[in-house]
């Protein structure tokens, strides 16, 4: 039975480990969090996912996989630590890095070393060999490497780690052919080998491409306030063009991938990334678009009961959430916050949350920010009864009001707000 070491025990690579492991290996993984590390060896995990947690326990049970804050020889490394940006958007490599030297010490001959972590074009060939290099291996020849990008979507990474097609790009051929045999023990979806520049640059585009359309919805909401016009209607009839699929407007765009690749792309080739910047620009942009709709509804010190600080519906993740930001403007401007969040925990965020009950008591405007399920058929009694000012500001397009007794606003009818909102009560 060979083993896997994997480097980052998060979002990629704690479900990883547990699919490795479910397939036969013997996995250990590796992570600085020693929280995450003690509840791992538990059978338990720090992080919300579908069907992970029993995953995890069955394989801990049944000694396929255990957590350690070190390294361990191996036959494979698997490194899938975080790639965030600094603040002027470049992307921060130093834990990839870190990682690539903190396995040194444990390789021997015939290793393979795959980089999940998302990375800019060239990071392969630029920063990774060279570190291994440098120890003295011939890369390609002794130690294989190889970038293979995680390409799931959160509530459905169980299912489609196995279910995806894979790109695996080498280091040179051999490191592509050897990475990608070891996925072929779980993965049922194709296995597409190529070069690690071009594995690397395919995962970005992946979600450029999808970043870039969000904004040309975004973009749409906008002109459809200044004009009149309901955003959503003019979605649903140009998608029944056959050849048309336009997005939903959103209050921003996040997650470790939307939010982040595209500026890798930025940075290597600015002059040649207008439209790319731009896209960022726009999605940046919805945060502040959100507030000073919120202000046309709730003048200064009122309360806004937001719901929903993750950055998509049903998950945990609230890296690069937009919600966060509109949560940060609208306490600069003085809004009182009460803030109702059933997925994540209260010590990933600065901020206190509240229950349904606490967050719309005596509320002037109910705002949602993502679109979990708990959000979608809300207690329409419990909203006017409680409420100083029954309103909903819906920027997902998910809630159902059928009372006429509350006012409900998405990107439908941004035009229709006034500047200041007499109570309905």
């Amino acid at each position: 039975m060979k083993k896997i070491c994997i480097i980052g025990l998060g979002y990629i690579g704690l479900p990883t480990a547990a699919m490795f492991a479910k397939s036969g290996y013997d996995v250990v993984g590796v992570d600085i969090n020693e929280s995450a590390v003690n509840l791992l060896n538990q059978g338990k995990i720090h992080i919300e996912e579908v069907g992970l947690g029993n995953l995890v326990k069955k394989v801990v049970q049944e000694n396929r996989l255990r957590a350690t804050t070190s390294p361990e020889e191996a036959d494979v490394f698997i490194i899938a630590v975080p790639t965030p940006n600094y603040p002027n958007h470049t992307a921060n490599l130093e834990y990839v890095k870190i990682a690539t030297k903190n396995i040194l010490p444990y390789l021997k001959e015939g290793n393979v070393v795959i980089v999940e972590s998302t990375i800019p074009p060239r990071t392969i060939d630029d920063f990774v060999a060279p570190i291994i290099q440098a120890e003295g291996w011939k890369v390609g020849e002794e130690i294989y490497l190889a970038h293979c990008p995680e390409r799931v979507l959160p509530g459905r990474i169980l299912i489609e780690l196995v279910e995806n097609t894979r790109i695996v790009g080498g280091i040179n051929e051999i490191s592509a052919i050897k990475a990608a045999e070891v996925y072929g023990s779980f993965v049922t979806g194709d296995i597409i080998k190529t070069s690690a520049v071009t594995a690397e640059m395919s995962k970005l585009m992946e979600n450029t491409f999808r970043d870039v359309n969000i904004a040309l919805a975004n973009e749409l909401a906008k002109i459809s306030d200044k004009l009149g016009i309901n955003a959503l209607e003019v979605i649903k009839l140009a998608n029944r063009h056959p050849r048309v699929n336009i997005h939903q407007p959103g209050p921003g765009v996040g997650g470790h991938c939307l939010a982040v690749d595209p500026y890798f792309i930025i940075e290597k080739a600015p002059e040649q990334s207008p439209l790319i910047f731009n896209a960022r620009s726009i999605n940046n942009s919805m945060p502040e678009f959100v507030v000073e709709h919120v202000e046309k509804i709730v003048e200064n010190g009122g309360k806004v009961a937001v719901f929903g600080l993750t950055y998509k519906g049903n998950i945990d993740d609230v890296r690069e959430s937009p919600a966060l930001d509109v949560v940060s403007l609208l306490q600069d401007k003085g809004y009182q916050l009460s803030i109702y969040e059933p997925h994540a925990m209260q010590e990933q965020v600065s901020f206190p949350l509240s229950t349904f009950d606490e967050a719309i008591d005596q509320a002037d405007l109910i705002l949602v920010l993502t679109d979990h399920n708990e959000f979608k058929c809300l207690d329409e009694v419990k909203i006017y009864s409680k409420m100083r000012n029954p309103i909903v500001f819906d920027t997902k397009n998910c809630v159902t009001i059928n009372s006429q007794f509350i006012k409900y606003y998405n990107y439908g009818n941004l035009y229709t707000m006034g500047k200041k909102q007499e109570s309905l009560v």
